[in-house]
Parts: structure tokens; sequence; C-alpha cells
């Protein structure tokens, strides 16, 4: 996670339609986490499920405050898929997890209250 966790910032500009659909925003399950002692601020590895036209991708995400490994296994998440692979210390992060900040700053992650199949796209 990256950009500012800001609680009351104004929105953003305005966008077009078209600018939206270029964020392609899908969802997967969370098949392996680990910690990353690598990381210069506590985070987490991950290998999201994104289904059989996206497959398995790698993210680092700093989301240890609310989260174990062991709690993420099996839950589905959303990240941006379409963004250029992005080189963290030794690990190569390939899509980028989404979350909220709580009223402390620590991110929550994003996820459907129902599930959805794996690759799903938002809109």
């Amino acid at each position: 996670m990256h950009a500012t966790h800001a609680i009351d910032a104004a929105a953003g500009p305005p966008i077009s339609f078209d600018e939206f659909l270029a964020v392609d925003i899908r969802i997967g399950t969370i098949v392996a986490a680990e910690v990353f002692p690598e990381a210069r601020k506590p985070a987490l590895k991950l290998v999201i499920d994104f289904g059989p036209a996206i497959g398995r991708k790698k993210t680092s995400a700093q989301i240890t405050e609310h989260y174990t490994p062991e709690a993420l296994l099996g839950r589905q998440v959303a990240a941006v898929v379409n963004f250029p692979p992005r080189q963290i210390g030794k690990f190569m992060s390939e899509v980028l997890t989404l979350g909220f900040a709580d009223a402390g700053g620590a991110v929550v992650l994003f996820q459907p209250d129902k599930p959805v199949p794996d690759g799903s796209r938002l809109f």
C-alpha cells in the first residue's frame, strides 16, 4: 500500500468514465502469505489467485497492524492488476492490494461482502 491515507482529504479531480475503466480492479483469493522482514516498513508478502485469465500474482502490503499471514489465507481481496510490476527490495510486487485507512491510519483491506468468482472485475 502506498499513497496518501488521509481520512478527511477532498475528492480528487474529475476523471472520465474511460479513465476509470483503465484501472483494472479485480477480486482474488489470498493463497499464500508471509512476513516480509526485508521491507522498510512492516509488511506482508501475499500471493493472490485471480482466476484462470490472470492467474496468481505476488504483492507486498503494509497491513501488519490488523492482519496476520494465517488469518489472510482464503480471504478475498481487491487489487489493481494492470499497474507495471514494482521492485521492492529483492521482491517484485505485481499488483496493488486495495484498502482504506482506519481512524489511526492503519490499512483495512477492501473485500466484497459476499463471495464472488476470482478474477471478477469492479465496475
